[in-house]
């Protein structure tokens, strides 16, 4: 049985996506946020992520790293998005999250720009998302 320090070097370090895959299923959230950084990471096992929940922090941050992560693909990025708008309803402030979302061109600017409307954004959040959603257009 592989320790958890194992499960972070794999997750830091595999290229393979069968064992990336798997070790999404992992229940540690700082292997999670090593497979949302490694650029080998497939998009299943990202969607996979997407759903994962351990404490407002470590949520926030793994939503930032899919957001940010090179092989999201819509589906992903839409399930990201709708994690995020969750959070948002929830007052719980993914903002970091929302704005690497709103650089990500697979997203149309009005989904994205409808989370600066939900309950949990600040105003400082919808100005920023003004100002990068108006670059992208």
């Amino acid at each position: 049985m592989p320790t958890p320090a194992e499960y972070l070097a794999l997750a830091h370090d595999e290229r393979d996506r069968f064992v990336l895959q798997r070790l999404a299923q992992c229940p540690y959230p700082f292997v999670w946020q090593a497979l949302a950084a490694n650029p080998h990471t497939p998009p299943e096992a990202l969607q996979e992520l997407s759903a994962a929940r351990d404490s407002v922090w470590n949520d926030n941050k793994l939503l930032r790293l899919l957001a940010e992560h090179p092989s999201a693909d819509s589906v992903v990025l839409r399930a990201v998005l709708d994690a995020v708008a969750a959070k948002l309803e929830e007052g719980k402030r993914p903002y970091a999250a929302v704005l690497a979302l709103a650089d990500r061109p697979e997203l149309e600017v009005d989904e994205v720009r409808r989370l600066g409307t939900l309950r949990g954004a600040s105003a400082r959040l919808r100005h920023l998302l003004d100002l990068q959603l108006s670059a992208r257009m």
